[in-house]
């Protein structure tokens, strides 16, 4: 059977390169680590897993990083992870086929946690990370394959905590400086203006995100894979700005291509209840909108197969909410049904 390479670039992840490593354990056949300028032990650790450690002068680009920590490694297939993630679950069996078969880009579904109003959610992104071997990056940052390749969806499930709180506020500064270098040579590139917009929307400005927003909406195929996430981060950024109308307009433009998107419905009821809370005497034509959206998202359930979709959002996020407008509406019976579903998720 041909052979599976980790690949894998660091740099100051002594705390997190160990767990990465050794959850692939029994799964790939060789481990190499690209250190882009370390000062703690990620190196030292990375050995300890049977890591090949290569040292790499950071140069502003990962996909020279990525492609640099490539060129390392031996075998016929490369699995690419970060040090803040790590495999779910090492099956070799799971991806037998693929090792054994055509050469194909093998998308793996990564499971993002995030801090939301005292608990830890996830938002799964379905992202290429097996590579057969001469395939490399373009891309300073959010790099990505390029190949013409078929793309494949496999079940090789990775965690990723680098969005928590306090990593999230370290890696914006640097990720800004990187995407707005990326956009001077490629100032039309949707993916790219999607990244600000989320890159300004995680810092909490709303304002900044918006005309990013904007742009990539407008450039963006409706058959991207990241439209998705972009249309509901943009509604949900344009009522965060107070363009409650701009943020319906976009939601009544795109509803009939998320009918089966719980991620979709609930930012619809977040806005609609928002709007509501600022237009009072609208707010008898709005809340039943509101309950129906929250509805739905409870009929449609989870779908982590959407590209960014956020896991609760089907399930506990929705069920919340719903307890919530009971409340406000006076239905303590109903509000405690939901109340009780919210936490039994």
């Amino acid at each position: 059977m041909n052979q599976l390479a980790l690949v894998v670039i660091a740099r100051d992840e002594a705390a997190r390169i160990g767990r990465c490593l050794a959850s692939a354990r029994g799964l790939v056949d060789e481990i190499v680590v690209l250190d882009t300028g370390s000062s703690d032990a990620t190196a030292d650790i990375a050995r300890e897993h049977g890591a090949q450690v290569h040292r790499f002068a950071w140069c502003d680009d990962f996909a020279a990083a990525r492609n640099a920590a490539l060129e390392l490694a031996s075998c016929d297939w490369n699995l690419v992870l970060d040090a803040d993630e790590w495999l779910a679950a090492a099956d070799r069996e799971s991806i037998a086929d693929v090792l054994a078969g055509p050469a194909l880009i093998g998308l793996l579904p990564i499971a993002s946690e995030f801090d939301l109003q005292g608990r830890v959610e996830r938002a799964t992104s379905w992202i290429a990370r097996m590579l057969p071997r001469a395939v490399r990056y373009a891309g300073r940052i959010h790099e990505q394959p390029v190949s013409s390749l078929p793309r494949r969806r496999l079940a090789l499930p990775v965690h990723h905590d680098g969005y928590r709180q306090a990593d999230a506020a370290r890696k914006r500064g640097r990720n800004q400086a990187l995407l707005l270098r990326a956009l001077e040579d490629s100032p039309q590139d949707a993916y790219l203006l999607y990244q600000l917009g989320k890159n300004h929307e995680i810092g909490g400005e709303f304002e900044q995100a918006v005309p990013f927003y904007r742009q990539a909406l407008a450039l963006a195929d409706q058959s991207a894979a990241f439209r998705h996430d972009l249309v509901v981060r943009a509604i949900f950024t344009l009522k965060k700005a107070q363009l409650h109308e701009e943020a319906i307009h976009l939601a009544d433009a795109e509803m009939a291509n998320w009918q089966d998107s719980p991620d979709y419905y609930f930012a619809l009821g977040d806005l609609l209840l928002d709007w509501a809370a600022s237009n009072p005497p609208a707010a008898g034509e709005l809340l039943p909108m509101v309950e129906a959206s929250f509805l739905r998202c409870l009929e449609i359930g989870d779908q982590p197969e959407l590209d960014g979709s956020v896991t609760g959002r089907g399930s506990h996020l929705a069920a919340h909410n719903l307890a919530v407008l009971y409340e406000g509406m006076g239905d303590s019976e109903r509000a405690a049904h939901y109340r009780g579903l919210a936490q039994a998720s």
